[in-house]
């Protein structure tokens, strides 16, 4: 029996959905380039799934994003884009309250990688997006608080390869025993801050986000160092981060696939 052509609504729709699930919000125009569909012909899918609950529209980016229902369909939904949905609105709640960028990040090899940003909300920002963009777990404030909440194991690999980087910036951090001081003052304090040395003209604060007893993201907010002191910034905001963090560690587990 001769098998029947595919119909192409599927197939594109199929295809959509896998382009979704290659970074944790896409725009029209990536969308268009990773499939070449018909930029109206992907809005009209985007709709359809949208009106379907497999997606959800960040109007602030112009972007789309797979949610939790994509995980009755296959196991494509992964961790990044739950955290994603787990905590894009309570960051934008953040900088909404106060105003500063707010970055949510997760580990990637020898970094950390920001993978929402409330830059487009803030009005106080040296950039224009940090999505994508990879950071150090040494010297930056989203790496140091995932690197101090790591479990012992972890870090001590993640230690014997950053001893070894060739990163200058990194490098002025020390060696194995440096390291594990810079990180032991961090889990002791329960928050991180961005090396001084790394752009002074701004710093960062970061806490730690857990899903059960494992990190598995990172919530930062960055401020420009002549509106405040470190001591200044860390009275007035790592409180609302550590309680956005537990909002999100609540929205991780309301998120999480039903156990068999």
């Amino acid at each position: 029996m001769p098998s029947a052509p595919p119909i192409n609504v599927v197939v594109r729709a199929l295809a959509l959905l896998q382009a979704l699930n290659r970074q944790p919000v896409s725009t029209l125009d990536v969308l268009h380039r990773q499939t070449g569909i018909p930029k109206p012909s992907i809005v009209r899918l985007l709709q359809t799934l949208q009106a379907t609950g497999f997606v959800r529209h960040a109007p602030q980016y112009g972007a789309y994003y797979l949610t939790a229902e994509v995980a009755s369909l296959s196991s494509g939904y992964h961790s990044e884009p739950r955290i994603v949905e787990a905590s894009s609105a309570i960051a934008d709640r953040l900088t909404a309250e106060l105003k500063w960028p707010v970055s949510v990040a997760v580990h990637d090899g020898d970094a950390m990688v920001v993978r929402y940003s409330t830059i487009p909300q803030s009005p106080l920002s040296f950039f224009h997006s940090t999505i994508n963009m990879r950071l150090s777990l040494l010297t930056q404030a989203l790496g140091r608080a995932y690197l101090a909440f790591a479990d012992a194991q972890e870090q001590q690999a993640l230690i014997e390869l950053l001893a070894r980087t060739p990163h200058p910036e990194e490098r002025e951090v020390g060696d194995a025993d440096a390291i594990r001081a810079v990180l032991d003052e961090t889990r002791a304090r329960g928050y991180a801050l961005r090396d001084p040395r790394v752009r002074p003209e701004s710093s960062t604060v970061a806490v730690p986000i857990f899903e059960g007893p494992r990190v598995v993201a990172t919530i930062g907010l960055t401020w420009f160092s002549s509106a405040l002191t470190s001591a200044q910034a860390v009275e007035r905001f790592v409180p609302p981060l550590q309680q956005a963090a537990a909002a999100i560690a609540q929205a991780l587990d309301a998120l999480a696939p039903p156990r068999r």
